[in-house]
């Protein structure tokens, strides 16, 4: 019986949770780009990076190991504070805070994402075409 408690793991079973934790991947540093260089009027506010966690999964009874998402956490960076008087958003003093987002980090981890997920799209074309290709030569 699998961690799951639903029986063994299978070919789609498995490429359907690593497919599930990449797109929350992927999703994660979507949003991160989407926030980077917002600004807020104190460094409680400023929007901070989210982390995707994994964890690894074994299926005993077949010894596949397999992804889950742990969880998504928020970064501990540090908003970058600047003195710009003139924003509405600025406090007593004229600083507003800005998200900690690195782009090109986040660039870099969607791309990841994205091609991790397509070997893991191909990984099961294959699995399928080679249960196939069993299938038929049973019936021959």
């Amino acid at each position: 019986m699998s961690s799951s408690g639903k029986g063994a793991l299978t070919l789609f079973g498995l490429t359907g949770q690593a497919m599930s934790a990449q797109l929350v991947r992927m999703n994660t540093a979507a949003s991160n780009l989407a926030n980077a260089g917002t600004v807020a009027s104190n460094a409680q506010g400023a929007y901070r990076p989210l982390k995707a966690v994994f964890a690894t999964v074994l299926d005993r009874s077949t010894g596949l190991a397999s992804v889950k998402v742990q969880g998504v956490y928020q970064s501990g960076a540090t908003p970058v504070r600047t003195h710009n008087p003139d924003h509405p958003l600025a406090d007593a003093n004229g600083d507003v805070w800005s998200s900690p987002v690195d782009e090109n980090a986040e660039m870099v981890e969607m791309t990841e994402s994205a091609r991790q997920y397509q070997n893991v799209v191909e990984a099961m074309q294959t699995g399928k075409q080679l249960m196939l290709d069993t299938l038929r030569m049973k019936t021959t």
